[in-house]
């Protein structure tokens, strides 16, 4: 089933027309009372109807959906029995989540073991990370403990981020050829707050943005809670065809583009410079801000780190590009560190908006990355290192359990965009759900519903002997007797 955009209920009721505009199109086609109890169940759990909504009364949808009354009321009987709608004599059916469940974006997360923070044996292949290298962050609280006293004198609030990491992101900047002050830095609470706060400073509902596709799936969810119209660039395993890019920015003329030209994800292509100017130049005719997510950058594991996206725009005096990264991906995700580069003015007006939310980032955090952004070029090399050698590990498993499924190892990045040959990723990912595998299906990295149903994100951040386990187990899903139904989506939270 495909689904689409998100319900707006502000006055915690949906209409009939809201319902049915987001229900699958089969759906519609025959609406069968379990069909349309599993549509329902589904929306609720992928966000698209919001919790604690009530639905529409059973004779105005069954208008609505050209079915009986009757098909409606079994429908709703089927919601109330499985815990996911509550109804009260005269107050109308509400939408709401059994005991146990959590909707996307809310299962809990899991460490590089591949175990589940509750002790739930399984191995979870939707993290596209890896843990801390041991000892790190212990050492590096250990070196940061004599700077906390001084700190601690203070209020605590630094709504920019700490000077002095301000300061070192900054460096950093510039030893990549792009020359930063600290006041063109503004630390955030990890990547995804960046990229959340420069959506809702630069664009309001309704506003075009360009992103690539298929894209990360948690900036697409970004992009749908803020309420915006998105366009599409396709990205291939051969990566971009920038004749077609440049067309769609000339067509839509967006307020914003977000990319990700260093080891894309999911794909882990590498963005050409050639293609990286065509990019800055067609971006710039048309008054759109590129965001240019660095999150993944560092780990070039073939060729050489490229240098940032925005440092060709500096030759031109540009001044569009706005860049995220975060130390999730080079250090640890539990460390919320990321950071924006943009002008100081632009810079400024983000931090404005960020005080609104949430004041200012954790201390902690920020005196905990001073060191680790000290060391980096000492330890990256043996965070590239253990990523080739789990790289080669997944290759070997696929290569052994499932010879029928094709990719292109990627110079770069932290997963395989694996085509399984046949629409079932969904399925696939659901049944591998059952056996303890958690797995990012196609379709959460598509900018259209029911998009790349064939292909799955498998990241090679587990040692090598969990991969080849959890790549044993999504062979077996496949290979069961039982044919899988294609385009059936759920709900899960990858990274």
């Amino acid at each position: 089933m495909a689904y689409g955009r998100v319900v707006q209920t502000a006055d915690r009721t949906i209409g009939s027309r809201q319902l049915t505009a987001v229900l699958p199109a089969e759906v519609l086609a025959r609406p069968g009372y379990r069909s349309l109890a599993d549509a329902v169940r589904t929306l609720i759990l992928d966000g698209r109807i919001a919790l604690h909504v009530r639905l529409p009364a059973e004779r105005e949808l069954a208008e609505a959906v050209g079915a009986s009354r009757a098909t409606v009321t079994a429908a709703y009987d089927l919601l109330r029995e499985s815990g996911y709608v509550r109804s009260r004599r005269g107050s109308g059916t509400w939408t709401e989540l059994p005991d146990g469940h959590r909707p996307v974006g809310a299962h809990s997360l899991v460490g590089a073991g591949g175990f589940k923070a509750d002790g739930e044996d399984g191995i979870d292949l939707a993290i596209a990370a890896m843990g801390a290298p041991e000892g790190s962050i212990a050492d590096a609280l250990a070196r940061a403990a004599p700077r906390l006293p001084a700190l601690a004198r203070n209020p605590g609030y630094h709504p920019f981020g700490l000077p002095d990491l301000r300061g070192a992101v900054a460096d950093r900047f510039t030893r990549r050829g792009l020359p930063t002050r600290p006041e063109q830095i503004l630390v955030t609470a990890g990547a995804q707050q960046a990229f959340a706060l420069v959506v809702s400073l630069l664009c309001g509902p309704g506003d075009r943005v360009v992103t690539e596709n298929p894209t990360y799936a948690n900036a697409l969810d970004a992009l749908r809670h803020a309420r915006l119209r998105t366009a599409s660039i396709a990205v291939s395993d051969t990566g971009w065809d920038m004749e077609i890019a440049e067309s769609t920015l000339r067509q839509t003329v967006p307020r914003l583009a977000y990319v990700i030209p260093d080891f894309h994800n999911p794909t882990g292509a590498l963005m050409p410079e050639e293609q990286r100017l065509r990019l800055l130049a067609a971006t710039r005719t048309t008054g759109t801000w590129l965001v240019v997510d660095e999150t993944i950058a560092d780990i070039a594991l073939d060729v050489p780190a490229p240098p940032p996206l925005a440092s060709l725009a500096a030759r031109t005096g540009a001044d569009h590009v706005i860049t995220i990264g975060s130390l999730s991906k080079t250090h640890w995700g539990g460390l919320r560190v990321g950071w924006v580069r943009a002008s100081a003015k632009l810079i400024t007006e983000l931090a404005a908006v960020r005080v609104s939310a949430d004041m200012t980032g954790s201390v902690l955090d920020q005196v905990v990355s001073l060191p680790l952004m000290a060391d980096l070029d000492r330890t990256l090399p043996a965070r590239l290192a253990q990523l080739r050698i789990q790289r080669a590990a997944l290759a070997r498993s696929l290569q052994r359990h499932t010879p029928e499924w094709s990719w292109r190892l990627p110079p770069g990045g932290l997963s395989l965009w694996v085509d399984l040959g046949e629409p079932v990723s969904s399925a696939l990912a659901e049944r591998a759900g059952a056996a303890g595998v958690h797995i990012g299906r196609g379709a959460r990295f598509g900018v259209d519903p029911g998009t790349f149903e064939h292909r799955l994100r498998i990241p090679y951040t587990l040692p090598p002997d969990r991969l080849d386990e959890g790549v044993r187990l999504l062979a077996q899903a496949f290979h069961e007797g039982v044919p899988l139904t294609p385009g059936v989506e759920r709900p899960y939270w990858v990274a």
